[in-house]
């Protein structure tokens, strides 16, 4: 456990910065910072900022020039091409088989612009998995949603209180009264 004064001098710090900074600029400050705190200087800056062990270990890595810094520009946290590709583009085929999957299921008027279906994003996923795609649950909800369906779920709708003879079968204890029963 980090020394509560530091770990707070740290979140005051680093609240106050935190603005200003880009991702890389986060990283490799956090890096310095455990670095001048030498021992127990990790575990201070993770409780202080939230950032992951491997995140700072990332920064060390960079603050070393072990990672060419001219391939990062400095407005930009990452290289170019670094972020994660879209489903789309990494399987194209994952819009066709989740049609496929849904077709039987889909529900509403085929004129009007709103379908739906009854199968639930994580149960699509399973079974998009099965067949070798790469999917999570909210990536299909994504997907769904770009199709224009909508998630129905079947509900039970209300029909009132209960039927009065429903115990009317069961027997009764002493000084109990069965429900429309008058003494």
């Amino acid at each position: 456990m980090a020394n509560p004064v530091i770990v707070e001098t740290l979140k005051e710090k680093f609240e106050t910065l935190r603005p200003l900074m880009s991702e890389r600029l986060r990283r490799q400050w956090a890096a310095t910072e455990a670095k001048a705190r030498g021992h127990g200087g990790m575990t201070a800056v993770t409780q202080a900022m939230g950032l992951s062990r491997n995140t700072m270990a990332h920064g060390l890595v960079e603050l070393a020039g072990t990672r060419a810094l001219s391939t990062v520009s400095l407005t930009r946290g990452r290289r170019l091409g670094g972020e994660h590709k879209p489903v789309i583009e990494t399987d194209p085929t994952v819009r066709q088989a989740l049609e496929t999957l849904v077709e039987p299921t889909t529900r509403g008027e085929p004129m009007s612009p709103l379908r739906w279906t009854c199968k639930s994003t994580r149960k699509l996923a399973e079974e998009l998995r099965g067949q070798g795609h790469r999917v999570s649950a909210r990536t299909v909800a994504g997907l769904l949603h770009a199709s224009d369906y909508s998630l129905h779920a079947n509900r039970k709708t209300c029909e009132g209180s209960s039927h009065p003879g429903r115990n009317a079968g069961y027997p009764l204890k002493a000084g109990q009264l069965r429900v429309g029963h008058v003494r």
